[in-house]
């Protein structure tokens, strides 16, 4: 125990230092003096709906060239990620004020209406400027809150106020050296600045590490910006007054727009400017109690699984010290595992569904393992928008190979070396797990499509997923299947009866047990499930992949030990029903998550509103439960299969 302490804690350390690591490919960005900036758009979000809307959905200043769209990668499409072009335009380190947006259109009744229920939702505008987030500092009780974006305004004693007046604040770190090639580290990555700029200048160059917005809500002279056009000059004095508020939005009436922006150098350096946003309230306070409660929980786990050994150990000396005639004799008096060994390979109900299980199982557990691996090592940064659903996708599709290979293997298996069906089994393999999760998403994106949110995947985007599955999924795991087909059937160690041995009554019933045993994984993972889902549902970063790592080996141990503990359980009360018990002992931890998934809508997720949103929070709930389950539950099962398949190759028998 003491050298797993020192390897958790070295993993620790290797994190805490590698928080500098970005991914590879997103490199510096270096502006002159005098260089345009471009501040995109982000849809507007809320914890109190969790629907993303466009930013041009509300009656707000429109780009003079016409709202384009900015690329976007899978990842943000399915995440509901809109980034657009927006009219706010910066000169790097040039300083302005009164500058002048836009006016609004008379508010109709509908716009109206639709500012006051944003308002009420609390919605918030999310604006980005070289790929930071613009952030927003909030001082309560002498405590500083962090938030990303801005809320589009406010209710003050039945009256709604619009934040038309934003100042922004850019933090700039200088770049010298322009004409010697230099290079940069960021944590373990390194990037390379080539030598001299446009003809050798030796223009000093910025990075921008800040982006800070300041909103405000201020009462303009409708009749002075008449003659204005965009980015003129606005003729008074503007004072941005975050404790006041003195726009009311009116039917009928338009709302101008105006910002400032100064621009200030900071001792930030471009590969730290993301830790004002990892830096969020709350997670540094748990980061201890993590690992504190991985380390109890792993020695309660080795201590079960010392103590299990040394009992089977006893057992198998005892029973191979004996001659054949007290064989016989122990037989007859003993009970136990000993007594089903001509049951306990004996094939299990439904067993195609269980191979079906198992390999997609075993591809959504790599998926996981991989992508976390990959987000570990700081390739899926969050500085990288939609990286991280983008690399499961196709982690997971690649892992159709193992699901195919597995599913047929053990088919083959539990068919002492019956190819008939083997095809079949691939088949439902490839389209199990896909589509019962392509059933959930097709309910969900029908409420999304019917509230006109940009969180409903595109029809064309539909098409996309559905291409991806049948052409690339589908076929990998048929030739999974095919290989699996190939190869050599796992020999049992003993022969089946040909007549089921009775199960004798139990005092208790074998399924409760099993429903019990999901509380221990559950105990390794329920305060990292926190992050997570706070991640999800409230807005905040989840960047501690290094621990979600940790956890995730935890819970791969903890699930074989709990699942095998079962087993070994179960036959010496001389149940040979193992398999299916061995699969849902371990797979018995997403009940659970689904209970806290619940808990947490309840006391943490108040403020969701209506039926839609919760519907969608419960649907999104049961999808990752569904591959939690299978994920442990094969964990389970393989662990099992091969412990009951080496208990019973150890005993020497007739």
């Amino acid at each position: 125990m003491a050298s797993f302490g020192i390897w958790v804690l070295t993993i620790f350390l290797v994190f805490q230092s590698g928080y500098g690591f970005y991914l590879p490919g997103s490199y510096p960005h270096k502006y002159k003096v005098g260089d345009p900036l471009s501040v995109k758009v982000n849809s507007l979000t809320s914890i109190d709906t969790e629907m993303p809307f466009s930013y041009y959905s509300l009656p707000f200043c429109k780009p003079a060239e016409g709202v384009k769209d900015s690329a976007e990668n899978l990842g943000e499409l399915l995440m509901g990620d809109r980034i657009e072009n927006s009219p706010y335009r910066f000169k790097m380190y040039t300083n302005e004020t009164l500058i002048f947006l836009c006016q609004s259109g008379k508010l109709s009744a509908d716009e109206f209406k639709l500012l006051k229920e944003r308002i009420d939702e609390m919605y918030q505008v999310n604006l980005i400027l070289d790929n930071l987030p613009a952030i927003r500092y909030t001082v309560k009780e002498g405590f500083v809150s962090r938030w990303t974006g801005y809320p589009i305004g406010v209710k003050f004693q039945d009256m709604y106020y619009v934040f038309n007046h934003l100042k922004f604040k850019v933090l700039v770190h200088k770049y010298e050296e322009t004409n010697v090639a230099r290079v940069m580290g960021t944590g373990d990555a390194v990037d390379v600045f080539p030598s001299g700029g446009k003809g050798g200048s030796d223009v000093p160059g910025y990075m921008v590490v800040g982006f800070e917005v300041i909103p405000c809500s201020v009462m303009h002279n409708g009749n002075v910006v008449k003659d204005l056009k965009m980015y003129d000059k606005y003729p008074s004095e503007i004072k941005c007054d975050t404790t006041t508020v003195t726009v009311p939005i009116k039917e009928g009436e338009p709302i101008v727009f105006t910002y400032e922006v100064a621009f200030e150098e900071s001792d930030i350096k471009w590969p730290s400017r993301w830790d004002a946003y990892l830096k969020m309230e709350g997670s540094k306070v748990h980061w201890f109690s993590i690992l504190n409660s991985l380390m109890v929980i792993t020695f309660l786990a080795g201590i079960v699984l010392v103590i299990f050994l040394r009992t089977v150990r006893r057992d198998l000396t005892r029973y191979e010290e004996l001659d054949k005639e007290a064989q016989a004799q122990m037989n007859e008096e003993l009970s136990g595992w000993k007594l089903v060994v001509g049951d306990v390979f004996r094939a299990p109900s439904h067993p195609a569904l269980l191979c079906i299980m198992v390999g997609d199982g075993v591809q959504i557990l790599g998926m996981g393992v991989v992508t976390i691996l990959f987000a570990a090592l700081g390739f899926m940064s969050p500085a990288s928008r939609g990286t991280l659903i983008t690399g499961m996708l196709f982690f997971y599709m690649i892992l159709g190979i193992a699901a195919g290979y597995v599913a047929v293997r053990l088919w083959r298996t539990i068919g002492c070396g019956d190819h008939k069906g083997w095809a079949s089994v691939a088949w439902k393999a490839a389209c199990f797990f896909p589509g019962i999760a392509f059933l959930i998403l097709t309910i969900l994106n029908f409420l999304l499509w019917g509230s006109h949110s940009t969180g409903a995947i595109p029809f064309s985007l539909f098409v996309i997923l559905l291409l991806l599955w049948f052409c690339i999924s589908v076929p990998l795991t048929l030739v999974g299947g095919y290989f699996g087909a190939k190869s050599p059937h796992i020999e049992y160690p003993v022969r089946t009866n040909q007549i089921p041995r009775e199960i004798p009554a139990q005092k208790y019933p074998s399924w409760l047990l099993v429903l019990g045993a999901g509380t221990l994984p559950f105990g390794t993972l329920f305060i990292e499930l926190f992050f997570i889902m706070s991640s999800i549902w409230m807005g905040r970063v989840y960047y501690v992949f290094g621990f979600l790592l940790i956890v995730m080996v935890l819970l791969v141990v903890v699930c074989a030990e709990v699942s095998l503990v079962l087993t070994y359980m179960h036959l010496c009360v001389e149940d040979w029903k193992w398999w299916w018990k061995s699969f849902f002992a371990s797979g018995s931890v997403a009940i659970y998550i689904f209970l806290y998934s619940v808990n947490y809508l309840i006391f943490d997720l108040k403020s969701l509103s209506g039926p839609v949103s919760a519907t969608l929070y419960l649907g999104y709930s049961l999808f990752m439960v569904l591959a939690i389950m299978l994920a442990t539950g094969t964990i389970g099962f393989l662990s099992s299969f091969w412990f009951v398949h080496y208990l019973f190759s150890s005993v020497k028998l007739d």
